[in-house]
């Protein structure tokens, strides 16, 4: 019988604790269930209201300059649409330059919506940024934007 290989707790306690990946997912996941939360009133999560951001544009975008942006998956994209279009607030329509694409159209519901949430995330951002006043919260955004 082989022996079994094992991880120690002092390695195991060393990655909690240094790991950057587990540190951004655990911060992703309690920064989105603090907007989620904001934004339950009007029945929009933290993920719509930045899919709903991404539209609003001076031309409607097709599903790929989104995903880049929101660091999705075109079919992940496509799937978080459909909830919004079948609350009216996002159209699609078929690109007059290229009739194989599709052009995604934030409607004046949307828009509204938009505008509705807007100052929603505003409060609930500056309280982000009280929490985190103690650090750079430039530096830390600058970070993160360098590993994307």
């Amino acid at each position: 019988m082989s022996k079994q290989q094992t991880v120690s707790l002092e390695t195991t306690a060393r990655v909690r604790d240094h790991c950057l990946c587990l540190a951004a997912q655990r911060t992703a996941r309690t920064l989105a269930r603090r907007f989620d939360e904001a934004m339950r009133p009007l029945d929009l999560t933290s993920g719509q209201f930045s899919l709903l951001m991404s539209l609003n544009r001076r031309t409607p975008p097709s599903v790929g300059p989104v995903a880049a942006l929101l660091a999705m998956d075109r079919t992940t994209v496509t799937a978080n649409l459909k909830p919004l279009e079948r609350r009216g607030l996002v159209e699609t329509a078929i690109d007059p330059d290229d009739r194989r694409g599709r052009l995604l159209i934030l409607t004046g519901a949307g828009r509204k919506l938009l505008a509705a949430a807007l100052p929603i995330w505003k409060r609930t951002h500056a309280e982000v940024d009280r929490l985190l006043a103690p650090a750079d919260a430039g530096a830390l955004r600058a970070g993160l934007r360098l590993l994307t």
